[in-house]
């Protein structure tokens, strides 16, 4: 499991706060698990996460990574507002199967599980959960999610991340217009692989780039691809790539 930093925000404004940043609806949390992210102003991707409630606040877990990068923006927006912003001590657990009482399902699939926030560190997960990430088209920080990323392009409705009738958020604008007046060129998609090729191989269609190999197994992946160009057998590394999903 990659290592998460959690933070603890609290204070009376914290849900106002939130909900002018965030892609999502703030007030779903009182139904679960919400899973967002921040943009910039122009609607590009700087961090995904999931809040949840905590009894004198909320929670919000994401990849270490990030943690530095989103506590500074967090604290540059907050401004006058009461919203305090600190490390919480606590550990992720993740499981499949049943939800336990102190544990919110994972609001992007089903296939997923199950997201808790402990006080002592998870040492008994042996989930693969790369593979069921590939399976399902699911994007992961670093990999699928980075900079320059427009977020529907990595399905994040179809992940429950984004929410289109909240208001204004920073970067709504730019994520609304691609919903409602573009048809996307460039997403994810799954593929399968027969041969070897690393994360980050361009992938080529008829010599020309159609994208790039993402997080993968030995014979299926996730790929970043131009559909115009992604067609039919292609290459990446010494592997052939099909789209999966057609």
């Amino acid at each position: 499991m990659t290592k998460r930093r959690i933070l603890h925000l609290s204070g009376s404004d914290v849900r106002e706060f939130l909900q002018g940043l965030i892609t999502n609806d703030i007030n779903r949390i009182d139904d679960g698990l919400v899973y967002a992210a921040i943009l910039t102003p122009q609607g590009k991707y700087i961090a995904d996460f999931f809040l949840a409630p905590a009894p004198d606040g909320i929670l919000l877990d994401m990849d270490d990574s990030l943690g530095d990068a989103v506590t500074q923006r967090l604290n540059m927006y907050k401004l006058r507002a009461d919203v305090t912003i600190a490390q919480a001590d606590l550990h992720l657990h993740r499981g499949l199967g049943a939800t336990p009482e102190d544990g919110f399902a994972d609001p992007r699939h089903d296939a997923l599980g199950w997201r808790a926030y402990r006080d002592t560190a998870q040492t008994d997960d042996t989930t693969d959960w790369t593979a069921l990430r590939v399976a399902h088209l699911i994007p992961e920080t670093g990999v699928e999610l980075t900079p320059d990323t427009f977020i529907l392009e990595v399905g994040f409705e179809r992940l429950s991340g984004v929410d289109f009738r909240k208001g204004c958020y920073v970067g709504q604008e730019v994520t609304a217009r691609m919903k409602h007046k573009t048809e996307l060129r460039k997403g994810l998609a799954k593929v399968s692989i027969s041969g070897e090729a690393e994360t980050g191989s361009d992938i080529l269609s008829a010599g020309k780039v159609a994208g790039t190999l993402l997080s993968h197994t030995k014979d299926s992946g996730i790929a970043y691809l131009r559909f115009d160009r992604a067609k039919g057998e292609m290459q990446a590394g010494d592997a052939t790539v099909t789209r999966a999903d057609l």
